[in-house]
């Protein structure tokens, strides 16, 4: 039944949908419209919060690469050393 429903909503809603370029420009001009109601919602981080974030992930990348060389470092010995 719920399903009959969203069918007959989507099919009301496409027949009412304007065609053409006139149609586009007006779903293009909402598209916009509503794009600028959400960009208003957003909460942004203040510059304090964008550099911290920014040094804590540059730190963990630092981190993990140094640790994945010596994991690659040490299994390169291990391979050599048995393959010798």
């Amino acid at each position: 039944m719920a399903r009959n429903k969203g069918k007959k909503a989507a099919e009301k809603q496409a027949a009412q949908a304007p065609t053409g370029l006139v149609g586009k420009a007006k779903e293009l001009t909402q598209f916009f419209e509503e794009s600028k109601v959400e960009i208003k919602k957003v909460v942004w981080p203040t510059r304090k919060e964008t550099i911290t974030t920014c040094v804590a992930v540059l730190v963990v990348s630092v981190v993990i690469a140094i640790y994945l060389g010596i994991v690659d470092l040490a299994l390169s010995k291990a391979v050599e050393a048995i393959l010798s």
